[in-house]
């Protein structure tokens, strides 16, 4: 227990040496860390204020492979929910939280912070599409054939007319109120129809995706960690080749290259990265055709915070 107190205090005097230093208005770190230090002997933790919250959010999201040049990392939205306590009230702040991040189109990177004891979400995304797997084949996202057969069982009923993107419920689990799935409401999840502007029968394969794609972390501040629902700005490749076209998950690249009349017999023909080419440029294309934030690139190389215990988003 000793050693475990002794940890949390390296880690919480390090991170607030480094946010008085970036902030001195904030008023004498020695101040802050008697207070700080007086918590963790009491309770074994202790608790950030607003502005040491919203510091730290900032530099991991400056420092994590999510951020590209178009992420404004100093403007990241931070919401403090740290008093949501209930599932319902979890549930509540991750839709609020896709409304306040879609804007009118215009993306903005954000990050809900919850209590590090309260409820979490168990989805690795918000918004995810199911995966339902019959006779050996799969329609939808095959990435979450398992997730959407352990909703089925929780209670979740697929639409009647199942298609290959069906919304999966969003699953919060909490301790003393135990696991409760929420129906996400259709006008908070925006899907933009994919064209391609150069192939006229791109348009009929009939994909989309959505606009927002906020994921369910960890983020590690000054030794504390919390549940966090955090988005960034998504990139082309990251729904046309890593979603839409790997086989491991919707496997279109397949489909595409064979409309385009390409070998697909040999690797070697490349008919793999040329198929995800032309996703990409539909996704692009037909974001920008809707108005809504893209990225065309994936995250550049990461700068990364000295010290041993830097602010972080985690897996």
């Amino acid at each position: 227990m000793t050693a475990l107190l002794s940890a949390e205090m390296v880690a919480a005097e390090e991170f607030l040496h480094r946010f008085h230093g970036a902030r001195p208005r904030a008023g004498h770190v020695q101040i802050r860390l008697n207070k700080v230090r007086a918590q963790i002997l009491a309770t074994g933790t202790y608790e950030h204020t607003r502005a040491e919250l919203a510091y730290g959010a900032r530099i991991a999201l400056r420092d994590s492979s999510v951020y590209t040049d178009g992420v404004p990392w100093r403007e990241l939205l931070v919401r403090d929910l740290r008093a949501a306590r209930t599932t319902n009230q979890v549930a509540t702040a991750c839709v609020q939280h896709l409304r306040l991040a879609a804007g009118n189109g215009r993306v903005r990177p954000t990050v809900t912070i919850f209590a590090p004891n309260g409820p979490r979400v168990v989805n690795e995304q918000l918004i995810r599409y199911a995966g339902y797997a019959q006779h050996g084949q799969v329609l939808g996202d095959r990435r979450h054939v398992a997730f959407t057969e352990t909703v089925r069982k929780m209670g979740w009923c697929p639409p009647t007319t199942r298609s290959a993107f069906d919304l999966l419920p969003l699953v919060v689990q909490d301790e003393e109120q135990g696991t409760r799935l929420f129906g996400l409401p259709r006008d908070v999840v925006r899907e933009i129809p994919l064209e391609h502007p150069g192939l006229d029968w791109f348009a009929g394969l009939g994909l989309r995706w959505h606009a927002i794609g906020a994921c369910s972390r960890r983020l590690s501040i000054g030794g504390v960690r919390y549940p966090v629902v955090f988005n960034g700005i998504s990139t082309s490749s990251a729904i046309g080749a890593e979603a839409l076209g790997d086989d491991r998950a919707y496997g279109f690249g397949r489909v595409i290259a064979d409309r385009l009349g390409l070998d697909t017999s040999a690797d070697e023909s490349v008919w793999r990265e040329r198929a995800v080419l032309e996703l990409d440029r539909a996704v692009l294309h037909s974001f920008r055709a809707a108005g809504v934030t893209i990225a065309s690139r994936d995250a550049r190389p990461a700068r990364r915070e000295s010290g041993r215990y830097p602010p972080s988003f985690l897996g």
